[in-house]
């Protein structure tokens, strides 16, 4: 539960350090002095967005503080030891920090975290019901909520809407291959006829490469053979003079003068092998020679295949050493879209799947919640009799619809039906409860929720909006009882509610040297009595109004 509360520089209040307890607490005051900032100081600790109008004109910053008893809240704990932010197991202390650039920083005891991580933390914490809850109650998909949150079924919830997520990412993934395949149908007929024309000439990779080396050998097998046979002779074979031969004869020569002079050795020994790899080279040459041939048919054959090669390659716009690859390219190309045409035949029957598994949580999520609208609906009767309603009667209609387009909240249409004279037949709650009914039901719909969802501190601020005489007092009943299983935190204007609360605060707002400051005093057993007289009749304080302030605190006592 919340058991304290510090504000510094926030909106109106220059500093402000409140103590809670247990029970129902009334937090009363005159109209426009700020009941319920301490509820918007909350909000803030707990991750609501924060801005610069939050900061009192003047400061550098607000710093706003909760510190709550979470010795019996196991949800609580387990979020801290999860994020490693306990620090105790009995206490839990939270605070946000706004500067005046309307940048914030949150923490959680003492360790930075997100303004994230403060909202989720503080759905353990408490729960705020604010004074336009009726208004919203008169939206489907609220009603719904309400409905799922008594219900208590998460777990379904969470089924329909993996199972709708699922069914809808396979309708997402249909559309954008049927759209891609209605575009790929003209590329699909190019590319076939591309790769059934590249697939008769079957170049493989390199070959052009190969081609282009043997086909300029064989243009020139003639010139190459008569220059080989040329050299050959010249080197080795001729009549005349050889290299050869006067390679050998200037080596003889060189080594007769190093017979004389030793330092002439080393030419002679270069000498005699330059003869060797003359005569190395006159056996390859002759080799070459004998293995040379004239191949004109070979040649045609060449001349063609690369004519062949250019042509489709300038046909693609592809260099031709590149149109091995540009065909295993378009192969490939060709290969992803029939696999898309599989994969879009496949999906018809996941499709259905996932439709059929999507309903069949819808389903189990209906029935429960006809089960749970059916416990509700009797339990928000009842209390409206409670508060003055006797002939009130309420219904929660469900219509169920496989028929009706899929939704992560299943496939149910709600709607909330009342009557409230006899005779009158059961309509929906838009059309038949006054404001005043309206904000009775809304509040009897909110305290039978906040009983069932167990949230450990519940705030309700002014709810009890267009209520007033006996309806007052059992609403104030009705938040007492509330009181004594959860801490209750109660905005009111009315004596009867007020009355019924534990504790109480007033709040005021005085104006010093031009500015404005709110105070929030928690009131004594006097102070009490003081403040439900002044809500019974004003400034006009008479001693039967103080009696009949203590009479109201004193039935509740």
């Amino acid at each position: 539960m919340l058991s304290g509360l510090t504000i510094s520089n926030f909106a109106i209040v220059s500093e402000l350090e409140t103590q809670w307890h247990a029970g129902m607490t009334a937090i009363t005051g005159e109209t426009g002095a700020g009941k319920s900032i301490a509820i918007d100081a909350l909000s803030l600790c707990l991750g609501e967005r924060a801005d610069a109008a939050a900061v009192r004109p003047g400061a550098k910053q607000a710093d706003i503080s909760a510190r709550f008893d979470i010795s019996r809240l196991p949800k609580a704990q387990q979020f801290l030891q999860e994020h490693m932010l306990e620090a105790d197991e009995q206490e839990c202390l939270l605070r946000r920090v706004v500067a005046k650039n309307g940048r914030s920083k949150s923490y959680i005891n003492g360790i930075s975290v997100t303004a994230a991580q403060l909202k989720e933390l503080g759905q353990h914490l408490l729960s705020i019901h604010g004074q336009h809850a009726h208004q919203l109650l008169l939206k489907n998909d609220h009603q719904l909520q309400l409905l799922d949150g008594y219900a208590g079924h998460k777990s379904l919830l969470e089924n329909t809407a993996q199972s709708f997520s699922q069914y809808q990412k396979l309708q997402l993934e249909q559309r954008e291959l049927e759209a891609k395949h209605a575009q790929q149908q003209a590329q699909k007929q190019l590319l076939e006829y591309q790769v059934a024309e590249l697939d008769e000439f079957a170049l493989e990779d390199g070959e052009y490469e190969q081609i282009e080396v043997e086909h300029n050998r064989l243009s020139h097998a003639q010139h190459l053979l008569e220059g080989s046979q040329q050299q050959l002779y010249a080197l080795y074979e001729g009549d005349e003079q050889t290299i050869n031969g006067a390679l050998q004869h200037s080596a003889i020569a060189i080594s007769e003068l190093a017979a004389i002079d030793p330092s002439l050795e080393g030419i002679a020994a270069m000498l005699n092998d330059a003869c060797v790899q003359v005569e190395e080279a006159s056996r390859e040459l002759r080799g070459y020679c004998d293995s040379a041939e004239l191949d004109p048919e070979r040649l045609a054959q060449l001349d063609e295949r690369l004519g062949t090669a250019i042509t489709l390659a300038r046909k693609h716009m592809v260099e031709p050493k590149a149109l091995a690859a540009h065909h295993q390219q378009i192969k490939t190309d060709l290969e992803a879209i029939c696999v898309d045409d599989e994969r879009l035949a496949q999906l018809d029957a996941e499709i259905t799947e996932a439709l059929n598994e999507y309903q069949q949580c819808c389903e189990q999520l209906s029935a429960s919640r006809k089960a749970a609208a059916q416990e509700l609906s009797e339990l928000i009767g009842a209390s409206m009799h409670e508060l003055s309603m006797e002939n009130g009667r309420f219904a929660i209609a469900l219509d169920f619809d496989l028929a009706r387009t899929p939704s992560r909240l299943g496939l149910d249409r709600i709607e909330f039906l009342v009557s409230t004279n006899p005779g009158q037949p059961m309509q929906a709650l838009s059309k038949v409860a006054s404001g005043g009914e309206l904000s009775r039901i809304s509040l009897a719909i909110q305290v039978i929720i906040a009983q069932r969802v167990t949230t450990p501190t519940l705030i309700f601020d002014e709810v009890d909006v267009g209520i007033s005489g006996p309806t007052a007092a059992a609403v104030g009943k009705l938040l007492r009882r509330l009181g004594q299983s959860t801490q209750v935190i109660c905005v009111t204007h009315l004596p009867q509610v007020a009355s019924s609360a534990m504790n109480q605060f007033f709040v005021a707002k005085q104006v010093a040297n031009d500015e404005t400051f709110t105070q929030m005093l928690s009131l004594n057993k006097q102070g009490r009595v003081d403040e439900i007289a002044r809500l019974l009749a004003g400034d006009n304080i008479s001693k039967t109004t103080l009696a009949n302030a203590k009479e109201l605190i004193a039935a509740h006592a």
